[in-house]
């Protein structure tokens, strides 16, 4: 597939994940967009779909290949997909990437950052929290995620 072809596909697949319209996301895959491919800036499409809390789309990517812990690099959109629907407290797209194998302990910028559970505590995001302790995020001493 050419780079025109390429872009153009990752265009409507972005497209189609800011609207969150699953069926359009699952059309754009079947022409050939990459689940994993990210924008022209870095950002993954997982990434979009979960810090934008569309739980579908999310299964739908994860479904196609899209992997449950990579980092995104686009400028105000760093970090693991896990990280960035708790940290919004969009607790359906976080179960779903849990669903997925989703680290719950995974830190984002390579291990150095925060947990998603210290993103939930940090917005005071119970449920949230108490959802990524159910699957094995633990706190560490003094109260912090780990």
């Amino acid at each position: 597939m050419n780079h025109r072809r390429r872009k153009k596909l990752s265009d409507r697949l972005f497209g189609a994940i800011a609207v969150g319209d699953a069926a359009r996301v699952r059309a754009v895959l079947r022409a050939g967009a990459d689940a994993e491919g990210a924008d022209r800036e870095g950002t993954t499409p997982l990434y979009e779909a979960a810090v934008n809390g569309r739980a579908e789309i999310a299964r739908v990517l994860l479904t196609a290949g899209a992997a449950p812990d990579a980092e995104s690099g686009g400028p105000g959109a760093e970090g693991t997909p896990l990280c960035a629907a708790a940290c919004w407290a969009h607790v359906e797209t976080v179960r779903v990437l849990l669903t997925h194998g989703a680290d719950p302990s995974l830190r984002e910028d390579g291990g150095t950052g925060w947990s998603p559970l210290e993103w939930a505590l940090h917005g005071s995001h119970a449920e949230t929290a108490a959802l990524l302790g159910s699957a094995g995020a633990r706190r560490g001493r003094g109260g912090q995620a780990v």
